[in-house]
């Protein structure tokens, strides 16, 4: 449902042209879900945090598999005569996952406060403050989570939602479903 913005709109006069030519004004909608309302600014429990972070893992993975096939693509080229398909090491595998890792995270962290996850979920990561993380404070926790990502599971035992890293690092990770970059507050999400 949505709600209407109940202050009328300016009156027209008699004699007014565009009285006659007025076009309606759209009202205003809130564009966070009716449903969602009562959770917009609570930190995000463990089970939505898995779930978006397994979105971005699959977004990582589809990056690699897209460079693999550029790389694939390029070594053909070059000698397509005596072309064999790549065989990364497990350790450059694994080194070139937290490197794309790390820079999916600050830069998203940093712009928008959301990886594609956590857009599809409703989250958003803010600092103490409830504001958008800047890009130092993007790289720290990006960095902390790529070394540590099973530190998101202290949630579940944390009183206030919060994963090792966000304790560290005096972060939140609220829904939020609006677009806009304003100020959320966190809300403290307790059991029961």
């Amino acid at each position: 449902m949505s709600q209407v913005d109940p202050r009328p709109g300016p009156t027209p006069q008699l004699g007014d042209a565009a009285s006659h030519n007025a076009e309606p004004v759209p009202p205003k909608v809130d564009a966070v879900p009716w449903e969602a309302r009562a959770f917009q600014g609570q930190r995000a429990g463990v089970v939505t945090r898995t779930v978006a972070n397994v979105v971005d893992f699959l977004v990582v993975v589809a990056v690699l598999a897209c460079g693999y096939a550029a790389w694939c693509a390029l070594t053909f080229l070059v000698n397509p005569t005596q072309f064999s398909f790549p065989k990364p090491s497990f350790i450059l595998q694994l080194i070139c996952f937290e490197v794309v890792l790390f820079v999916y995270f600050t830069a998203s962290w940093a712009t928008t406060g959301r990886t594609f996850g956590d857009h599809q979920l409703g989250l958003r990561v803010v600092n103490a403050h409830g504001e958008r993380l800047g890009w130092l404070g993007a790289v720290i926790r990006a960095g902390f989570c790529a070394v540590l990502p099973i530190g998101l599971y202290w949630a579940v035992v944390s009183s206030t939602n919060r994963s090792v890293q966000d304790g560290v690092l005096r972060t939140s990770v609220v829904y939020d479903w609006t677009i806009s970059r304003r100020t959320i507050t966190p809300r403290i999400t307790r059991p029961g």
